[in-house]
């Protein structure tokens, strides 16, 4: 019997269609519950069959600075997006409507004000 891999390398994959990306941490001083996230999910689902959500924490090191950011990533396949340009930008603005809207309600019911921003 094989061990499963802790790591291991990704072949390529399609790029989603539509990426929205919320900068939840530096707003709300915390990470986005699950419950938060799937209240996001059901605001998503009035526009789009299926949704991608990311909760991640990023962490960008160099040589001389490092951050750690909370984002939450927002990924609509291609199937999901209008091919006409204008439709495309409709939905990509109002998933971003969206996004900022459930971001706002988030940190307003529960903003971490001890976080170190």
């Amino acid at each position: 019997m094989t061990d499963p891999a802790i790591a291991f390398a990704v072949g390529r994959h399609e790029d989603p269609a539509i990426e929205v990306r919320v900068n939840f941490g530096v707003f709300a001083g915390r990470a986005a519950t699950p419950a938060e996230i799937d209240r996001l999910a059901e605001w998503l689902l009035d526009e789009v069959g299926t949704v991608t959500i990311v909760s991640e924490e990023r962490h960008e090191i160099g040589g001389a600075v490092e951050a750690s950011v909370h984002l939450v990533r927002i990924e609509i396949s291609p199937e999901q997006v209008p091919a006409a340009d204008g439709d495309r930008r409709t939905l990509e603005e109002r998933l971003v409507e969206r996004a900022d809207h459930w971001a706002r309600q988030c940190i307003a019911d529960r903003h971490n004000d001890t976080a170190d921003l």
